[in-house]
C-alpha cells in the first residue's frame, strides 16, 4: 500500500527523490520487520492483559506432565495478534499487485480462521478436543486448493518464468536446469497442498512448549527470505560494471541499459521474478515473530494457540511453493517433520498393533517427539533451545546447497 501510494510521488518534485529507495525489495523487507516488531513489543502487553480480562486461557489435559499442569490459565490465542503484526506490514511495504504476496497471505489469514474456530472450541469447552481433526484438515485443503489455483491455472495476469516451471519440482543440491522433475499439473498441485497442510500441521504439533514453535519459524522464514530474494533479483550491467574488477572492453560491454544478470540463473536455482516479492512478507513473519518470542519464551507470558501455529506453518509451506522449495523445505523445516512424522508414526504404530494383538503398542513414550524427550527426562529449556540449534544448522545446510550443486 505504502508502495503503491508514495513511490510515485518521487517524480511530484526533487525533495521527494529519496521514495525511491521504496523501488528496492530489501529496503521494505527491512521496513516490513522493523514494522512488525514495533507493533508485536507496542501491542502485546494490551494484548494479554485482554486475555486475562476475558479468561481466555490454555487447557491443558490432565494427564499431562507436572511442569505443564503449572500454565493452565496461561493466556492463549496470542498467535491473532502475531497474523496482525504480520499482515498488516505485509500490506504496507508489499507490492499490492504481486499475486505470490496474496495468495500467501490469504492461505496464512484463512488457517488463521480454521485455528480460531479450534482455539474458541477448547476454551468454550473446556477441553483439549478443540474442532475435530478431520473438519480442520478439510478447511486446510479447501483455503490451501483455493489459494494454489488462483496461481497455478493458467490465466492472464501470472507470469511468463512462472508458467513456464510451475509444476517443476527443484532437487536439492542438484542444478534445476539438468535435474528438474516435472510432474502433470494435477499431480503437482495435490503435492504442493501436502506440502502446505504438512508443514502448517508440523508448526501446530510443535507448538507444545514455552519458545519451541516460534524460534523455528522465524529460523525458516530468515531463509526464505533469503531463497526468495535470490529467485527473483537481477542486477543491471551498468551498476554491476561499476564494482566488477574486469577489463574496460568487458566493462563497456555490459554497460548497457538492456544487460541485466540474473543471480538465480547464476546458481542455477528456479529463476521467479515476482517470487521476490515474498522477501517483505517473510520480513515481517520474522519481525511478529520475534516480538512474540519476547513474551513467548520461557517462563510463557502467552500462548500462541492454533490460530497462530497452522497460519505461520501454512505461509511457510507457501513460501516453499511458490519459491520451488518444496522438496528443501523437508530439511529446511526437519523439526516440523519430525514432530509430525512422529505423531503419524505414533498412531498408525498403535492401531496397527491393536487391530493385530488386541493392544495397541507404542513406539514412543509420547508424541508428538518433544514429549518423548520430556518423558525421558530432558528439562523443557534444554529441548526447545536444542530445537533451535538443529533448525539453526538446517537452515545452513539450505542455504549452502545454493551454491553446492
Amino acid at each position: 500500500m505504502l508502495y503503491e501510494l508514495l513511490y510515485p510521488l518521487r517524480l511530484k518534485a526533487h525533495w521527494l527523490g529519496g521514495l525511491n529507495v521504496l523501488r528496492y525489495i530489501p529496503f521494505r523487507a527491512v521496513a516490513a520487520t522493523m514494522t512488525a516488531m514495533l507493533m508485536s513489543f507496542v501491542m502485546s502487553p494490551w494484548f494479554i492483559r485482554e486475555l486475562q480480562k476475558k479468561q481466555i486461557g490454555q487447557v491443558v489435559r490432565e494427564d499431562e506432565a507436572a511442569h505443564h499442569q503449572v500454565k493452565r490459565g496461561t493466556p492463549t490465542m496470542g498467535g491473532a495478534l502475531v497474523l496482525l503484526c504480520m499482515l498488516v506490514p505485509t500490506i504496507l511495504w508489499a507490492d499490492p499487485h504481486n499475486v505470490f504476496v496474496w495468495a500467501t497471505a490469504a492461505v496464512t489469514a484463512g488457517y488463521g480462521v480454521i485455528g480460531y474456530l479450534d482455539d474458541y472450541l477448547k476454551i468454550h469447552q473446556r477441553s483439549s478436543a478443540g474442532l475435530a481433526g478431520r473438519y480442520k484438515l478439510v478447511g486446510q485443503f479447501l483455503v490451501g486448493g483455493a489459494a494454489l489455483a488462483y496461481v497455478f491455472m493458467p490465466r492472464a495476469g501470472l507470469p511468463a518464468d512462472w508458467l513456464e516451471i510451475r509444476t517443476h519440482l527443484a532437487v536439492p543440491f542438484l542444478a534445476f536446469s539438468k535435474h528438474p522433475i516435472v510432474l502433470p499439473g494435477w499431480l503437482y498441485i495435490s503435492f504442493a497442498l501436502v506440502v502446505v497442510v504438512g508443514m502448517s500441521n508440523g508448526v501446530n504439533l510443535t507448538d507444545g512448549a514455552d519458545g519451541l514453535a516460534i524460534g523455528p519459524v522465524i529460523i525458516n522464514a530468515g531463509t526464505y527470505l533469503i531463497i526468495a530474494y535470490l529467485t527473483g533479483v537481477t542486477f543491471s550491467g551498468i551498476a554491476l560494471a561499476k564494482y566488477l574488477n574486469v577489463s574496460p572492453e568487458v566493462r563497456q560491454a555490459i554497460s548497457h541499459p538492456d544487460v541485466h544478470f540474473s543471480v538465480a540463473n547464476y546458481l542455477d536455482i528456479p529463476a521467479i521474478g515476482n517470487a521476490s516479492e515474498l522477501t517483505v512478507y517473510c520480513g515481517a513473519m520474522i519481525g511478529a515473530g520475534v516480538g512474540f518470542l519476547w513474551f513467548n519464551s520461557f517462563p510463557a507470558s502467552v500462548f500462541m494457540g492454533d490460530v497462530g501455529a497452522l497460519a505461520l506453518g501454512g505461509g511457510l509451506g507457501m513460501c516453499a511453493v511458490l519459491t520451488k522449495s518444496e522438496l528443501l523445505s523437508l530439511i529446511l523445516g526437519g523439526v516440523f517433520v519430525v514432530e509430525a512424522g512422529s505423531s503419524f508414526l505414533q498412531t498408525t504404530y498403535f492401531k496397527a498393533t491393536r487391530r493385530i494383538t488386541g493392544t495397541g503398542k507404542r513406539l514412543f513414550l509420547r508424541a508428538p517427539f518433544h514429549h518423548h524427550l520430556e518423558k525421558l527426562g530432558w528439562p523443557e529449556t534444554k529441548i526447545v533451545v536444542r530445537f533451535w540449534i538443529i533448525t539453526i544448522l538446517l537452515a545452513l545446510v539450505s542455504i549452502a546447497q545454493l551454491k553446492l550443486r
